[in-house]
């Protein structure tokens, strides 16, 4: 724990620095006189010239709302738009093609900069030392903005592509060409000035975040029941990944493997309200009873204190970071706005909504009470990781890790062999097999697993997944094969997209389906073949069931961020009460009545609350589509699909649905299956 004290001081002390900025930014200088009289100007100058009115008026008066007095006087404002305002279709077209260039060239190595700069800290190896840790949170583009505007370019972007709101992208780009969606998504780079001490505050905050859920493990040996037995092996478990993918292991191991769930279920309520002792954290020297919550050093019982609320500092500490940003962006005045308006492109009221109906519809009810019958017992609130809907729920999960271990000894077997045998399984020809492998390198992760994507056509994505040193187990690969997933989408939405700036997909979510669709067929790809006539029953159930899962966890990490900006000034001690009584409050709204227990803390356990704020709802909207991409994907090739859907690169998500699948974003379709597959199951 002492390792991060360097990073956070350095987030400390860029914050301070990014607060007297603020003070001291001043607001635009152009009144709407200068604007309008500017407009007029241009309309005159450039008379006749198609979409001449709309595109100066937005032009102008979003560079307008940037421009302040230390870029220069009103008349040079005015001077700067006549002289930098493209009427020509041509020349724009020109300077669309130069954008693009020189911002994949400097996106591109700034990402390259990171992921060199974060290798100690995010792949295995030796301990990584202060000098890493101030690397890993320095961020080289954290003065691109700044510089941006001061050498004008941003000026000129924002001038000649000017920005489209949703609301617009959303009714007008069904009709725009893939030229006029590039000129938009252009519009959306320069909307805010951040002050780049604002941006290397953010970035040192969320390192040292990353950093203390990378290294929140859990020793599984050294755990005792309250007979003084370990009841698991010697592990080290990641927080809260690692515990849950444990916990799902033991659906059929009998009692002795109910104790071990309700085992880990108690460590993450220790976690959550932190009542861990601090000294058991990443530390085998200490047993721990997490019931009586004792702790013995060589066979004698020793004093310990609790972990002193880290986890909510490091939330608390994230929102103030992420809060810094929020004068300086006019369109996305909150980290949420900019979370779901601006990066999601759906609104928080609209994602609220489709969880809700989703999480009370009956069907959760009739699959509650069916796995109550599959299990033969009441359910308990570790039930909602219930992972016997899948493939693997009959298969040992120590005979899998046997054969991943000796597929997969080492990165370097999984990138010659593993991924391509992947991609020839889902039909991919040899030529793009060799291709997507070729820009793909993999990395054995000191965290639970990532997908790095590349910025620029000439450097790789990156793979990262846990593997020991007697090989990959079954976890490991089980992550492998989603991060593969996510990196197949990378590679081909970067080289295959007709524009750079188009590069990507709509939001994370999109993304989080690829590789989804992956991790489903993991066993698949290990040659398990499943005739079983219910395959397709209880594959739907599996994602209905992960979606009721991570839906509420996502909601109450959006609760939590909307009860910090209405109590800005609230203490670590008020969050951590917050962030309980929410997940308490949710639970009894959708989860109590299902899963036997009121009050139940443990949605709160998510390690992405502190690690990767706001991110959470990407991943129930990303099984949303997974499951509609999974029924354009029957009897098709995935692999011609892929190739046919992800080039679309970032349009809207509904437009990308509409284009993907011919609808758009809706849990119906889910809903619906969910309720002939109970009626299937009913009748095998």
């Amino acid at each position: 724990m002492k390792r991060l004290t360097t990073v956070l001081l350095a987030a400390v002390l860029c914050l301070a620095a990014c607060g007297k900025k603020k003070n001291e930014t001043s607001m635009s200088n152009i009144d709407r006189n200068c604007v309008e009289k500017t407009v007029k100007t241009l309309c005159e100058k450039y008379d006749g010239t198609d979409g001449i009115e709309d595109r100066a008026h937005r032009g102008v008066e979003q560079a307008a709302a940037l421009w302040t007095s230390a870029d220069g006087t009103p008349e040079e404002f005015e001077a700067f738009c006549l002289e930098n305002f493209v009427a020509d279709p041509a020349e724009r077209a020109r300077m669309a093609a130069q954008l693009e260039q020189n911002l994949e060239s400097l996106w591109g190595c700034f990402n390259k900069m990171n992921v060199d700069l974060n290798l100690p800290i995010h792949v295995d190896g030796p301990e990584p030392t202060k000098l890493d840790e101030l690397f890993g949170a320095y961020s080289p583009s954290a003065h691109f903005n700044d510089d941006m505007f001061q050498q004008k370019i941003a000026f000129i972007v924002v001038l000649n592509f000017p920005f489209y709101t949703l609301d617009e992208k959303n009714s007008m780009g069904a009709s725009w060409s893939r030229e006029e969606w590039a000129y938009a998504r252009l519009g959306d780079v320069f909307t805010a000035r951040v002050p780049a001490e604002c941006e290397q505050a953010l970035s040192a905050q969320l390192s040292a975040a990353d950093n203390y859920i990378a290294n929140y493990n859990i020793q599984m040996g050294h755990l005792l029941n309250d007979k003084g037995e370990h009841i698991f092996p010697e592990m080290s478990l990641i927080t809260h990944w690692g515990l849950r993918d444990e916990l799902k292991t033991h659906y059929n191991d009998g009692e002795q493997g109910l104790a071990k769930q309700r085992m880990i279920y108690q460590v993450m309520r220790r976690i959550i309200d932190q009542s861990i002792p601090e000294c058991v954290i990443n530390n085998p020297e200490y047993d721990w009873n997490p019931y009586a919550n004792t702790v013995a050093k060589e066979g004698k019982n020793v004093e310990a204190k609790p972990e002193p609320d880290t986890r909510y500092q490091y939330f608390l500490d994230n929102f103030h970071a992420m809060q810094q940003l929020d004068k300086y962006n006019p369109r996305y005045p909150t980290a949420v706005a900019r979370a779901f308006d601006e990066s999601m492109e759906v609104s928080f009221d609209e994602i609220e909504k489709l969880f809700d109906a989703f999480c009370s519809s009956p069907q959760v009810g009739e699959v509650a009470k069916l796995i109550e019958q599959r299990l033969g017992r009441k359910l308990e609130p570790f039930d909602i990781w219930y992972d016997g809907f899948k493939s693997r729920s009959t298969i040992n999960e120590d005979d899998l890790s046997a054969m991943t271990r000796q597929l997969y000894p080492n990165r370097e077997a999984f990138a010659a062999k593993g991924m391509p045998s992947i991609l020839s399984q889902l039909g991919f020809s040899k030529e793009k097999n060799d291709f997507i492998c070729s820009h793909i390198t993999v990395d054995p992760s000191r965290g639970a697993g990532h997908a790095w994507e590349s910025n620029m056509r000439s450097d790789n994505a990156r793979l990262r997944t846990r593997i020991g040193k007697d090989g990959m187990d079954y976890k490991g690969y089980n992550i492998a094969v989603h991060e593969f997933g996510h990196n197949v989408e990378q590679t081909i939405d970067l080289h295959d997209v007709d524009h750079y700036i188009m590069k990507g997909v709509p939001n994370t979510a999109f993304t989080e389906a690829l590789a989804f669709v992956f991790q489903v067929r993991d066993l698949d790809f290990l040659g398990y073949k499943n005739n079983d006539p219910t395959r397709e029953a209880m594959q739907t159930l599996d994602i209905f069931w992960g979606c009721y899962e991570i839906m509420g966890v996502a909601l109450v990490d959006m609760y939590c961020w909307r009860w910090l900006y209405e109590h800005p000034d609230a203490t670590v001690a008020q969050l951590k009460e917050q962030v309980i009584l929410t997940a308490q409050e949710v639970w009894n709204k959708y989860y109590a009545q299902h899963l036997g227990e009121k009050d139940s803390p443990i949605l709160a356990i998510y390690s992405h609350m502190i690690d990767a704020p706001l991110y959470l709802a990407n991943y129930p909207y990303g099984h949303i589509i997974q499951f509609q991409l999974e029924q354009q994907l029957k009897g098709k090739s995935v692999a011609a699909e892929i190739e046919r859907i992800y080039p679309a690169g970032r349009l809207t998500p509904q437009h990308w649905m509409r284009n993907a699948v011919g609808s758009e974003v809706s849990t119906q379709p889910l809903l619906d299956a969910a309720k002939e597959a109970l009626a299937a199951m009913q009748t095998n």
